[in-house]
């Protein structure tokens, strides 16, 4: 007899559960998912996903898997290209409650022309280039391990990161 699964969303915020027939409670995932690097704030691509990396972070709950790149990768394009430090923008977010708060701060302080959030927009979604055998590699790579090898329209990380998070 196959078990039945039933799933419901239970008091702890963003954390699937399953009910088994047995009745037990069960998590599905101790990853908490930041935001997708596609959502915007103040027209900036990827800053939610790196307010929510930071908020998890200082809750001690950001998974292993995100340590490594905390700050760097696309958090650092971002950071870069704001012309913030890291340091400083992590206090910003730890003295704000809402995201409401942090785009002000970023309104306020971070006076750059759309065509910079372009540019990053543009290289974010585009990442890897395809004339880059490099990061194709480590691409093909993380698709690998995570079980995603057979999906060919996964073709840049931003892609790959909204396929691993299971939103495409």
């Amino acid at each position: 007899m196959k078990a039945c699964l039933r799933f419901f969303f239970c008091a702890c915020p963003r954390r699937l559960t399953t009910l088994t027939t047995a009745g037990i409670i069960a998590p599905m995932s101790d990853i908490i998912y930041p935001r997708s690097p596609r959502e915007t704030m103040c027209g900036w691509m990827h800053l939610p996903r790196f307010v929510d990396k930071i908020r998890l972070h200082q809750a001690g709950r950001l998974h292993p898997d995100y340590q490594a790149n905390f700050c760097k990768g696309f958090d650092g394009r971002w950071l870069e290209d704001a012309g913030v430090e890291a340091t400083q923008f992590i206090e910003v977010v730890s003295k704000t409650i809402t995201d409401g708060e942090v785009c002000d701060w970023v309104l306020k302080n971070v006076k750059k022309p759309e065509s910079v959030k372009a540019a990053l927009r543009e290289r974010m979604l585009n990442y890897p280039k395809k004339d880059d055998p490099e990061m194709q590699a480590r691409l093909k790579s993380r698709k690998e391990a995570a079980g995603l090898a057979h999906r060919d329209d996964l073709q840049t990380f931003v892609d790959f990161i909204d396929a691993d998070e299971k939103r495409i």
